[in-house]
């Protein structure tokens, strides 16, 4: 019950934040520019075939959703920072830490808060993009239901380290850390992407294995492979698979398995530096 309560009222605390007034300004410009993008798109390449039009919508929304991943990101990593490392600072922690109230039921429901907020986000901008490109270009994703749920997992694997981060450091710098290690990862998987399309085993392997240490960039490419058309990549042929909007293979069962065995493993050290620290 304790985690649910301290869930509603991060959930709460977060909906007054600045942050959430940013994150939809953010949001509302980044959907207006493309709906027009799309609407010019279909205006100016209206004699594209069927299948042309497909890959054309494919890879811009992909590239759309990567700016609202971004965002989503942004939000939760600086969400997360003062979630903890403020309360810790201004002591209100402190207060609300007396017995028997246990500070892991505390950590939990303060993550349950914001894997909610940060899901509801992914969720509402992803299906109000879904339905621009739908209205603007005729074209749906295959399978869309997945690709937001892929979304909403890299947010919270993403505030999930926040929270690690903010349990040791500062708000801000938990967040840029956190910021800063989802832009890493996702480089070095475009640079492992490279290495697939030209046949380079070493390069490659630098996205596998950065994709393993934080899951975001994989999860991010098996959101993408739910939303693109099947027929993309065949119709770009085999030197596009190193393109950073477009994947060529869906998230294996193994690799779900691990994202949420991460996601766990993060939260747990959360948990202990959490116990741990001095307040």
């Amino acid at each position: 019950m304790t985690v649910l309560t301290v869930a509603a009222l991060t959930l709460r605390e977060a909906a007054r934040r600045k942050v959430l007034r940013a994150l939809a300004v953010m949001t509302v410009l980044l959907l207006g520019l493309s709906a027009w993008g799309f609407y010019r798109l279909d205006a100016e390449f209206g004699g594209l075939t069927s299948g042309e039009a497909r890959i054309a919508s494919s890879i811009v929304l992909n590239l759309v959703m990567f700016g609202l991943s971004l965002i989503a990101a942004l939000g939760t990593a600086f969400l997360a920072g003062p979630t903890m490392a403020g309360e810790m600072e201004s002591g209100t922690a402190l207060a609300m830490l007396a017995r028997p109230v246990r500070r892991s039921a505390v950590l939990v429901g303060k993550w349950l808060g914001l894997a909610v907020f940060g899901s509801g986000f992914v969720a509402v901008a992803g299906l109000a993009q879904f339905l621009i490109v739908w209205i603007t270009m005729d074209y749906w994703p295959p399978r869309p239901v997945l690709g937001l749920l892929l979304l909403a997992a890299q947010t919270t694997a993403l505030l999930t380290l926040g929270l690690l981060l903010s349990t040791v450091i500062s708000p801000m710098a938990s967040g840029i850390v956190a910021v800063g290690l989802f832009g890493a990862t996702w480089i070095a998987g475009v640079v492992g992407g490279v290495g697939q399309a030209l046949g380079n085993a070493s390069v490659e392997r630098i996205g596998t294995v950065s994709r393993v240490i934080l899951p975001t960039d994989g999860l991010w490419r098996g959101a993408m492979n739910a939303i693109q058309d099947p027929s993309a990549l065949l119709g770009l042929g085999p030197g596009m698979r190193g393109h950073p909007f477009m994947s060529d293979a869906s998230l294996t069962p193994v690799y779900g398995a691990w994202a949420i065995l991460w996601v766990a493993l993060i939260l747990g050290l959360a948990a202990l530096s959490f116990r741990r620290r001095d307040l």
